[in-house]
């Protein structure tokens, strides 16, 4: 998946089928019994940047499931990846581990995705970046064992499309992570991201999946990224997912001869762009979109629906363009995540229940001074339980107390946010958390903080000449800026919302 996208390949209908080669098994590394994903999955894409915490949006939002994107190497030629490439956020608990047990505790889980355009342009998707096939099934099987997953994903697009090296190290690695998986009694899927036009797979597409046929390497879904068209061409995006799918079930007919059409359905995969994509507003998915998209797959009996990005799921930005952070239509904030939810099956759904609101949802202080807001609970389903409450995303300088911090469903307690004068001046998203013996549920509450004294520049200032890699900070032009990859040379302001350089504010 990626910030913008571009598919002009013509698509080809010649398929070869060739027998599998035997690979060797990975030798170490434990295999608990991870929980299979349900059979039909809703499970959107959770950019994993931001520093937003994914058990506190997958709660807010009601999206049990995420896939979490990406996995990268923070340079080509390293074996190695990390979290968006950031060398702070490497395969180790320490990074989203706490997250993702709350999500797997919570009946859900996450996908952890390799890949995705940033990678898949400069050279650090893992198979691209690593020549050594039992270094990249070792960097998988990590993945896997680290947080207890059943599903890898592949997001493979632009430049890794045409690396036929790195597409066979790929399928290769994948052939000897499902024998480990196998000779250790592990349920383990993988699926494949990848662009479309609105007929199928383009042939570069198709190409991974013919290798993967080659290699022996078992694909378990396919998922198409209906959007980003870039044909210049009118588009009923909901028409056109599928026509895309039903493109992709007679490719996949071709190289699977012997599997049924519900087997056939069931690899079928659909990722939208809420909104505005990044083509602009002549492809725009729009919530009538997605309903006749979610009837469609049900119908159909596809295996997963997603789209990018779970933080672009509301309607801060009505009229603009593409962004990370809104879908640029009207819309409430989740409403295209309600649509799709119950896609997900093979879930049992609480005897008792309840739901989390907070009121006001927004409020502003001066710096020194304090906000409150009521965070109310009510019953939804069955009998009232008992519902302790959490606050997580307060910035520095700012503290939060709720009395009482435990409540009794249908009942309410007070949320003071108080300020210092050393607050950063800023707009923050901060979330409540209600967790009951049935599961969890949150609310946001947005924050602003004006007249702080509190200063963002810490980090060091910005060198023209300097090599920074992934998660690096500096201050240049009264603003601190993260960079999301390797890079050198490329000024802070200058690259764009999808360049290196992420604006984390002013000082």
């Amino acid at each position: 998946m990626r910030r913008s996208r571009s598919v002009r390949a013509l698509v080809t209908a010649a398929v070869t089928t060739v027998a599998a080669a035997g690979m060797a098994v990975l030798g170490s590394g434990t295999a608990q019994a991870a929980t299979p994903l349900p059979d039909h999955v809703f499970a959107p894409y959770f950019e994993s940047w931001t520093g937003e915490s994914p058990a506190a949006m997958a709660a807010e939002s009601g999206a049990k499931h995420l896939t979490m994107a990406f996995l990268q190497t923070t340079a080509k030629g390293s074996c190695t990846p990390y979290w968006n490439g950031d060398t702070g956020l490497p395969i180790a608990q320490a990074s989203f581990g706490a997250d993702i047990d709350t999500i797997q505790a919570g009946g859900g889980d996450v996908i952890p995705s390799f890949g995705g355009y940033t990678a898949d342009t400069t050279g650090t998707e893992i198979a691209d970046s690593c020549t050594d096939v039992d270094q990249i099934a070792a960097a998988y099987q990590k993945v896997v064992t680290t947080y207890d997953v059943s599903r890898l994903d592949m997001d493979i697009e632009v430049d890794s499309l045409d690396d036929t090296a790195g597409i066979d190290r790929r399928n290769k690695a994948i052939k000897k992570l499902q024998d480990w998986a196998d000779a250790n009694g592990r349920d383990l899927e993988i699926s494949y991201t990848l662009p479309t036009t609105t007929r199928g797979l383009a042939s570069s597409g198709l190409a991974v999946l013919r290798n993967a046929v080659t290699n022996g390497a078992r694909v378990d879904v396919v998922n198409l990224m209906t959007f980003d068209y870039y044909d210049n061409a009118s588009h009923d995006m909901a028409a056109d997912t599928e026509t895309a799918a039903q493109g992709l079930y007679d490719q996949l007919a071709k190289l699977y001869p012997g599997r049924t059409a519900t087997q056939l359905w069931s690899m079928v995969g659909v990722t939208e762009m809420p909104g505005v994509d990044d083509f602009g507003p002549a492809e725009t998915f729009t919530l009538a979109n997605a309903a006749r998209v979610y009837d469609w797959a049900v119908a159909k009996g596809i295996n997963t629906l997603s789209f990018w990005a779970l933080q672009r799921d509301n309607g801060g930005c009505p009229g603009g363009p593409a962004a990370d952070d809104c879908s640029g239509i009207q819309q409430n904030t989740w409403d295209f995540t309600r649509v799709f939810a119950p896609f997900t099956s093979g879930t049992t759904a609480p005897d008792d229940d309840f739901s989390v609101t907070a009121t006001p949802a927004s409020g502003t202080v001066t710096a020194g001074g304090s906000a409150t807001t009521t965070v109310k609970t009510a019953v939804t389903k069955g009998a009232a339980q008992q519902v302790g409450l959490t606050v997580s995303g307060v910035p520095a300088g700012v503290t939060a107390s709720l009395s009482p911090s435990s409540v009794t469903a249908g009942g309410r307690s007070t949320l003071t946010l108080a300020t210092t004068q050393a607050a950063v001046s800023g707009t923050y998203r901060i979330s409540v958390t209600g967790t009951s013996p049935s599961g969890s549920h949150a609310t946001a509450y947005t924050l602003t903080v004006t007249g702080g004294t509190g200063s963002q520049c810490t980090a060091g200032p910005w060198a023209g000449g300097t090599v920074y890699t992934g998660g690096q900070q500096v201050s240049y032009k009264g603003h601190t800026w993260k960079a999301k990859w390797w890079t050198t040379g490329e000024e802070p302001g200058t690259t764009g919302e999808w360049g290196v350089w992420q604006d984390l504010g002013a000082c």
